[in-house]
């Protein structure tokens, strides 16, 4: 086993939304940070290649479920599925973080006079998303206009390419703060497969990893994991934390589409517009590159249930409220479809978006996000206590802030 040489102040596991803002924090402010990423660093093409072999490999980037009910995607490079996400930037649910001693306003507050976030300019709302958006209001739906983590002057008209993650860098995504974290003095360690948290006397005193089959190990002081819902959930259990992983979410997802004349063939953003009903799921414009259809995606808070395996399988059915969920949703999205043109709707099969909860704050780690570990933390959407069916980057932004100020106070 190899010992990396250089000293460190903090080791970051994991490059997406929480550890990358943790590693940027705890860098402008002096501090020694090791980033270790499992995937590469390629520079983004926007490719499908690139973008399977970043988010469709089974068994790594891609899950099946036991009962193989939906499908998981996660992106495996830097800055994580922030890469290939949609942009959407809702706000955190701060009462529900609040019932359990959290509070990110100030952090959400500073974090929107940082990056970009605000709706998408009437310039770049797509034909598609227009008629979604036309017809669900016609029909009595709230349906506005949803933030984007978006440099809309970077951002091309009559382009497709975010869902494969943006060639232009008008996306923004955890990569820039993993840049701001180098270019502060961060190291950058990619192809680095995190195993276990080494610990003496109840406190986490490093890692060890393994890169391109050698075993190597790292100390540092404080130990963050941000390895993502799954991830952070398997190298805990594996490091002694067993109830680490059980009763979790993963916002499913169906895609409602149809076939319409006369429009041009999905050559424009995701999620541009949408309506969130009754806090139980959440409606968009979804179009799908290069087709012809106008889609929406009907996105629900599911049940909690399920675990990870200790090889990083998902076991997780859906229960009959959340089967429910997806069929009202459904009906909004066929009705509002049919409206806007649609003759003949179909639904996808059941995907999945952002598995977390297995690392629960008020369960697994406390209100500072610290685990039983002394100097171990996780920062990622493991820790998210309970669902909430919405994107959750903002909300892992916020707590990457307050994570780093907690670390620098102490």
């Amino acid at each position: 086993m190899e010992v990396f040489q250089k000293e460190y102040d903090a080791v970051v596991v994991g490059s997406g939304p929480g550890g990358a803002t943790v590693a940027k924090e705890l860098s402008q402010n002096g501090k020694k940070v090791l980033i270790l990423e499992w995937g590469s660093n390629a520079s983004i093409k926007g490719t499908f290649l690139q973008t399977a072999k970043m988010i469709g490999i089974p068994g790594k980037s891609l899950l099946v479920t036991n009962k193989k009910l939906h499908i998981l995607l996660r992106g495996i490079t830097t800055g994580g599925s922030s890469v290939f996400y949609c942009g959407a930037a809702f706000d955190p649910p701060f009462d529900m973080l609040m019932s359990y001693g959290i509070d990110i306003k100030n952090e959400i507050k500073e974090l929107k006079n940082e990056i970009p976030v605000k709706p998408l300019s009437n310039e770049l709302m797509g034909p598609m998303a227009d008629k979604i958006f036309t017809s669900a209001q016609d029909l009595g739906y709230n349906w506005e206009k949803i933030n984007k983590f978006l440099f809309q002057d970077k951002c091309k008209a009559d382009c497709w390419r975010c869902s494969y993650g943006c060639p232009y860098d008008a996306m923004w995504n955890a990569r820039n703060f993993v840049d701001e974290a180098v270019k502060n003095g961060a190291t950058l360690v990619n192809d680095a497969k995190v195993k276990t948290i080494l610990t003496n006397n109840n406190k986490a005193t490093g890692i060890v990893l393994k890169k391109r089959g050698r075993t190597h190990r790292v100390e540092a002081p404080v130990v963050v994991l941000s390895a993502g819902g799954i991830g952070s959930a398997e190298i805990l259990r594996r490091s002694g934390v067993e109830k680490a992983g059980y009763d979790f979410f993963v916002d499913p997802l169906i895609i409602a589409t149809g076939r319409v004349k006369g429009l041009r063939k999905g050559k424009e953003l995701h999620m541009q517009a949408g309506i969130h009903v009754k806090d139980e799921y959440v409606l968009t414009d979804m179009a799908a590159p290069k087709a012809n259809r106008l889609s929406i995606m009907v996105k629900i808070k599911d049940d909690l249930g399920g675990r990870i395996t200790d090889r990083g399988g998902c076991r997780k059915d859906l229960c009959k409220s959340d089967y429910k969920k997806l069929d009202d949703g459904y009906g909004h999205a066929r009705k509002i479809l049919g409206n806007a043109g649609v003759k003949n709707v179909r639904k996808s099969m059941v995907l999945a978006g952002h598995p977390g909860g297995t690392v629960k704050i008020g369960d697994i780690v406390d209100s500072d996000l610290k685990t039983v570990y002394d100097n171990l933390y996780v920062c990622d959407c493991s820790v998210i206590p309970k669902s909430w069916g919405l994107p959750p980057t903002l909300t892992l932004l916020g707590l990457g802030k307050r994570l780093s100020k907690h670390l620098l106070n102490n």
